[in-house]
């Protein structure tokens, strides 16, 4: 039977542009006695990553810098409705607000999204490869709101050594149908899962996943996989 162990890891204190993550994830580990392998996910919030890559911008409060903020971090609005923006980021995800975020942020300030979060992915694994010999593979998420549906939930925004997606048609069923459409979301399903263990106010950002499928693994990309052109999406 498969089994599937999702572990919070411990804070890693106060994040600012220059912080080596890959450093506080392994001392994050040390103090829960937990040995990052090969085969491990490590899944990280996009906060912190933006705060290690300098994505903190002062911010006043006011209607008008938040609509600057929101311009500047967007292709374009696609709804609005009072000081809500449905929009488009430069990478291709449909959000409020381009994402921009002032939870947990220093007064004065707001969060910005990682410039490229596949890249910033791939930059975590790699570091942890060079300094610490272990490559688990990486998903950094974001919390978005999903439409038709009340309430939020984490979806991955970058991964590397993942396959963002599952892809399953042309395979049989259990009762031999071919599979025409199915393609599961599988870095995803790991974000939401991972967000169980990693409430806002918990104060960690890391958690590890472990105990996932090896067919899961290898390249993957969500600006690639996952993120649905406008030409394929029946709304816009």
């Amino acid at each position: 039977m498969s089994e599937l162990r999702i572990v919070a890891l411990g804070s890693p204190g106060e994040v600012t542009e220059g912080s080596d993550l890959s450093d506080l994830v392994m001392a994050a580990a040390r103090e829960r006695d937990l040995v990052l392998v090969d085969g491990d996910v490590l899944v990280v919030t996009s906060k912190v990553v933006s705060k290690s890559e300098g994505r903190v911008v002062p911010f006043d409060g006011s209607d008008e810098e938040k609509e600057r903020l929101i311009a500047a971090e967007s292709r374009r609005i696609i709804r609005r409705r009072g000081g809500l923006r449905i929009t488009e980021t430069r990478h291709g995800f449909v959000n409020a607000n381009a994402g921009i975020d002032v939870s947990n942020a220093r007064p004065g300030t707001a969060v910005l999204l990682p410039v490229d979060p596949d890249r910033s992915a791939r930059g975590l694994r790699a570091r942890l490869r060079e300094r610490h010999g272990v490559s688990p593979a990486v998903v950094i998420t974001d919390t978005f709101g999903r439409a038709w549906r009340h309430g939020v939930a984490d979806v991955a925004i970058g991964v590397a050594g993942l396959r963002a997606i599952l892809d399953l048609r042309g395979r049989p069923d259990q009762n031999g149908r071919v599979l025409e459409v199915t393609e599961i979301a599988v870095a995803d399903e790991i974000a939401a899962a991972a967000h169980l263990v990693l409430p806002k106010a918990a104060g960690t950002p890391f958690a590890v996943v472990r105990g996932l499928d090896p067919s899961m693994f290898g390249p993957g990309s969500v600006a690639d996989e996952i993120v649905r052109p406008p030409s394929g999406d029946l709304f816009r």
